[in-house]
């Protein structure tokens, strides 16, 4: 896999980072999931959505709860971004993430938890090409470790 590309630019409200990180640590050391929302490339809704495969490796969103998700994201016109966390592993697309993310208006977000500081990327994965987005938080740079 090659290095990504850097494009765009994904802001995140503060409560919404901070809500990624808490969940990504809750349930350490599996991979947990979910989705965030807003508009104008600034996501500042946050879904927390059950990893129904509770695994270290893999992570597959519990389909009632992605279900109602989505469709509260679709129902607003709202932009969307996916969300799972690597816990021994860079922030960075595995393989199998560029073969699971099926929705290309997506931005799709990993939150590292491999250093003692989380790391937060984000990712426009198309057609199997990945491309990093600029991350900021509330318009600032993402917090040290972030790209």
């Amino acid at each position: 896999m090659t290095k990504a590309a850097i494009e765009g630019t994904v802001d995140l409200s503060r409560q919404v980072y901070d809500q990624m990180v808490a969940h990504a640590r809750s349930d350490f050391p599996y991979e947990v999931c979910g989705m965030v929302a807003g508009t104008g490339g600034r996501f500042d809704r946050h879904y927390e959505i059950p990893n129904a495969e509770r695994s270290m490796t893999f992570y597959k969103m519990d389909g009632k709860a992605h279900l109602k998700a989505i469709t509260e994201i679709e129902d607003n016109d709202w932009e969307f971004g996916i969300y799972h966390s690597h816990t021994h592993t860079e922030a960075f697309p595995s393989v199998t993430d560029v073969e699971l993310a099926v929705y290309p208006e997506a931005v799709y977000l990993i939150v590292s938890l491999q250093d003692p500081e989380p790391v937060i990327r984000a990712f426009d994965i198309r057609d199997g090409r990945i491309t990093e987005r600029v991350l900021t938080v509330d318009g600032e740079q993402a917090p040290a470790g972030n790209r």
